[in-house]
């Protein structure tokens, strides 16, 4: 199946989705981020814990927008089928570092009803770092039903799903460097 992109719209089979987020704005919003993680966790050696797979675009963009000495390491977590959040979280691949002590900011694409997050920050804390915070490039507010202090928020978005920029619809889309929302229209 080829994604098709024509006029400001993006065709995956019979789904139409219409551009919503420039890479442009995506870009602009990614450095303000960076310049808050910078001042937030100056004179910190802080350890970004990446979700994979849809956050890794983002994750490398944010960490070049900070001036920090970091580390960087991946989890990989599922909870999506298709257009649809299956309600649980499947552990595919661990924390690979020690975290006791250590300052954390999880870096994921989107939260959405936050089952995903809540459990990772759970895992995290029983590893006793001195602080957890999240990135989260995308936010659905309307969606949350745990609460999570995410501390650096892209964008606060509706709930409506999304594709481009690591976010993917069944292992598609996620070279797009724009975000595409999905559209009531039919191809």
């Amino acid at each position: 199946m080829k994604i098709q992109d024509r006029d400001q719209q993006v065709y995956i089979g019979e789904r139409v989705f219409t551009k919503y987020l420039s890479r442009d704005t995506i870009k602009a919003r990614i450095l303000e981020l960076g310049r808050d993680i910078s001042l937030d966790y100056q004179d910190k050696f802080p350890v970004f814990i990446v979700v994979l797979n849809g956050a890794f675009m983002f994750a490398a963009d944010l960490v070049r927008a900070t001036a920090l000495e970091c580390q960087l390491e991946f989890v990989k977590l599922a909870s999506y089928e298709d257009i649809r959040s299956t309600g649980t979280v499947k552990k595919i691949l661990g924390i690979p570092v020690p975290l006791e002590d250590r300052h954390v900011i999880i870096v994921e694409d989107i939260i959405d009803t936050g089952r995903t997050m809540s459990t990772m920050m759970e895992e995290l804390r029983s590893m006793k770092p001195a602080s957890i915070s999240v990135a989260t490039m995308l936010l659905k507010p309307e969606c949350l039903e745990v609460s999570i202090d995410s501390t650096y928020v892209g964008f606060e978005i509706p709930d409506a799903f999304v594709i481009g920029y690591g976010l993917d619809l069944d292992g598609k889309a996620r070279n797009l460097a724009d975000i595409y929302q999905l559209s009531n229209e039919k191809a």
